[in-house]
């Protein structure tokens, strides 16, 4: 399963570990990806989604329908045609 957030797309980044003695070797940034459900009273259904913790924290602040009306998401316009 990718290591990638459902809704922000945030993937691991690169960088590198620096020892004391300033040796550079290669790393990955994971995202921290968090499995939710939801559910959205707007379609009356539970999603499950795989999100980044800074992703679920603006969620808990906007809301979720709010949150994917601002990305321009599918599941707005799905839930539209209900």
């Amino acid at each position: 399963m990718p290591k990638v957030c459902d809704l922000t797309g945030k993937r691991p980044m690169t960088g590198h570990k620096v020892s004391h003695s300033n040796i550079k070797t290669k790393r990955r940034f994971m995202p921290n990806l968090v499995k939710k459900r939801f559910f959205m009273p707007e379609t009356g259904e539970w999603i499950t989604l795989r999100i980044a913790a800074s992703t679920l924290r603006t969620i808990d602040k906007k809301g979720l329908y709010a949150y994917l009306k601002e990305l321009n998401h599918p599941a707005v316009k799905a839930g539209a045609k209900h």
